[in-house]
């Protein structure tokens, strides 16, 4: 489904009042790299269903937004939440990096915590890494300081967890696994947090590994 194109009239009701973080696509008809990148914008916001709001709106049919929005060259795109501009990129920006500008706003599951954020609570002696990945995966490479259990013996094993000299974070290879055991955990009333994005969004940080190897 293409990206709804609103007009001036529409702001404050699609952008201003939106619950989600919307990300707007400035655009012209006349602009080749602004139809470079449509596709790019219309699979995110597939991707993105129920969590950002995609909208587009016509520099020539729209100027007064424009110039107060300080739209220099078409495409731009902003970030907007909670009624502020949070972030905005000029030129033919891929889906990766637009995703990156939305990632910081999305709705987040309960208990998940970013790669920086474990990092800065690890720094703090906060928390413990939970590596739930096989132990011949967490002897070769693991976030610093964290200790091993693996994914079908956490249940098993929670008083072990709440042994830790600090609050038990879960993660695995990318996730996934570490969210669906956060959430089943959960609803049996054994809050756990988990590292959004596991081992690889940690990595993708540049953030510090430990090879005992």
């Amino acid at each position: 489904m293409p990206v709804p194109v609103i007009s001036e009239q529409d702001f404050e009701n699609e952008v201003l009042r939106s619950e989600l973080p919307v990300l707007i696509d400035f655009y012209a008809d006349w602009c080749g790299p602004c139809k470079t990148v449509a596709p790019e914008v219309e699979a995110l916001s597939r991707e993105l269903e129920g969590k950002a709001k995609f909208v587009k709106v016509n520099i020539d049919q729209s100027k007064r937004l424009a110039a107060a929005m300080r739209v220099q060259a078409v495409p731009t795109f902003m970030v907007f939440f909670r009624g502020r501009p949070v972030a905005g990129e000029q030129g033919a920006v891929r889906k990766a990096r637009l995703r990156e500008m939305l990632e910081p706003f999305l709705p987040r599951a309960e208990g998940a915590i970013r790669a920086v954020e474990l990092a800065q609570l690890l720094k703090q002696n906060q928390v413990v890494p939970v590596d739930t990945r096989d132990a011949a995966v967490y002897n070769r490479a693991r976030i610093p300081g964290a200790v091993n259990i693996p994914l079908e013996e956490v249940e098993t094993r929670l008083a072990e967890l709440h042994m830790l000299p600090g609050e038990p974070v879960l993660y695995d290879r990318s996730g996934d696994k570490a969210k669906q055991l956060a959430e089943t955990l959960a609803s049996s009333g054994v809050p756990i947090a988990f590292l959004e994005n596991g081992f690889l969004g940690w990595e993708a940080e540049s953030l510090p590994i430990e090879r005992p190897e």
